[in-house]
């Protein structure tokens, strides 16, 4: 059995995972870092990575156990490790670290995008997946619409504009005075709201798939103002309602431009229960699969690395130890 290691730092969790060549994950580690940050709002990047330097190789020890195997005999294949996008100074760590375990093991590098990465997450739980496949994308970075005809084999049909909607979910959330991050506590809140109590605009409605959501930002913190008598839950109701009616407007678009055999949802924000609710729905109308992720695989882990991994070390061998960080890398 042919196994790889999985190595992801691209933000505030630490993670590692060993997964085989048929996608089933041997074992998984997370180690989150976000009681440090949530004192302040949001990711510090520099307390980010020192979290990761201190995390990273018990992280990794921990995985290696879980799959039989420790850091002297670890019987792996490859190292997958996310290069992009992300926090520069977490990917430093994560990548440093698999360049010595490279070596010293004496296995090739794999450089994996961390977005690639999430397209790959319902794979490790739905090894029947059918394609083509339409993925909505959507985390505190990214928003995007992807066309996939095969593993790895991907068209990006839109994304964001400006902020991405967990970026929204956060900014919304510091500004009604709920914690960090900001997505579970607006979606704990909305579930016990009316999503009708302020009329809040929904952008992009026009031709393409990109979307928006600064100006709806800014529109919540005026309707909220301007109505004060409006409850909190009525409130984040109306917003969340707004967010996930922007995106299924699209994702229905693209399902009527596209025939596909599934829809899916990827990234940290695919953990909402009313954009799940909504994505389930639309599959339904158009008689397509639908692929919703534990909410184990919506957040950032290593074995949606690793499953990358395993595509990209086949497609294109390994990486070169000179690989760099790259924190702005795009999903072409």
């Amino acid at each position: 059995m042919r196994l790889i290691l999985g190595i992801e730092t691209s933000c505030d969790e630490t993670a590692a995972a060993v997964v085989d060549e048929d996608l089933r994950v041997l074992s998984s580690v997370v180690e989150s870092s976000i009681d440090v940050h949530r004192a302040f709002g949001g990711v510090v990047p520099e307390l980010a990575g020192r979290a990761h330097v201190a995390t990273l190789g018990p992280v990794v020890a921990r995985a290696l156990e879980g799959a039989g195997r420790d850091v002297r005999d670890p019987g792996v294949v490859a190292v997958a490790v996310t290069s992009g996008p992300g926090l520069v100074g977490s990917l430093l760590v994560g990548l440093s670290a698999a360049k010595a375990y490279s070596l010293v093991w004496g296995v090739p590098l794999v450089g994996v995008n961390h977005l690639e990465g999430h397209l790959f997450a319902p794979l490790l739980e739905r090894p029947d997946l059918t394609w083509p496949l339409l993925t909505l994308l959507v985390s505190g970075g990214h928003s995007i619409f992807v066309l996939q005809s095969g593993p790895g084999e991907y068209r990006v049909l839109g994304e964001t504009i400006d902020d991405a909607a967990g970026e929204a979910y956060d900014k919304v959330a510091r500004y009604l005075g709920l914690g960090y991050p900001g997505g579970p506590e607006i979606d704990r809140l909305a579930a016990l709201g009316d999503p009708h109590a302020l009329r809040l605009p929904v952008s992009m409605t026009g031709e393409g798939y990109d979307v928006s959501f600064s100006g709806l930002k800014s529109a919540l913190v005026r309707a909220a103002d301007t109505h004060r008598e409006v409850p909190l839950a009525d409130v984040a109701a109306s917003f969340q309602g707004a967010v996930v009616e922007q995106l299924t407007r699209k994702l229905r678009a693209a399902l009527g431009a596209f025939p596909v055999a599934g829809v899916a949802l990827a990234g940290g924000v695919a953990a909402n229960s009313a954009l799940r609710a909504s994505v389930a729905a639309l599959a339904e109308e158009f008689s397509v699969a639908s692929y919703l992720p534990s909410l184990a695989m919506c957040t950032d882990n290593a074995a949606m690395i690793a499953a990358a991994g395993w595509h990209r070390l086949a497609a294109q061998g390994a990486s070169d130890l000179s690989l760099s960080a790259d924190p702005n890398w795009v999903l072409a």
